[in-house]
């Protein structure tokens, strides 16, 4: 399903896409996709900051801890 969005532009803006044969269409939706996209990940980002923040601080290197403890035990 799709919607419609209008945008006022400038007259000789629109000129100009014409003369260029620039799909303004595709690339409205492509800018707006990316823009969603960006949006998206700062957010989650930020919610992993956040997480890792209020999260327990973990001393020395956890993985090779974790690695060795599982080496040990075979």
């Amino acid at each position: 399903m799709t919607t419609v969005i209008a945008v006022r532009i400038p007259k000789n803006l629109k000129k100009a896409l014409d003369e260029l044969g620039i799909d303004y269409a595709e690339e409205i939706r492509h800018f707006l996709r990316e823009r969603v996209r960006r949006e998206k990940m700062k957010r989650m980002l930020n919610k992993i900051r956040e997480l890792r923040r209020k999260g327990p601080k973990l001393k020395g290197n956890l993985a090779a801890e974790l690695i060795r403890e599982d080496r040990d035990t075979r």
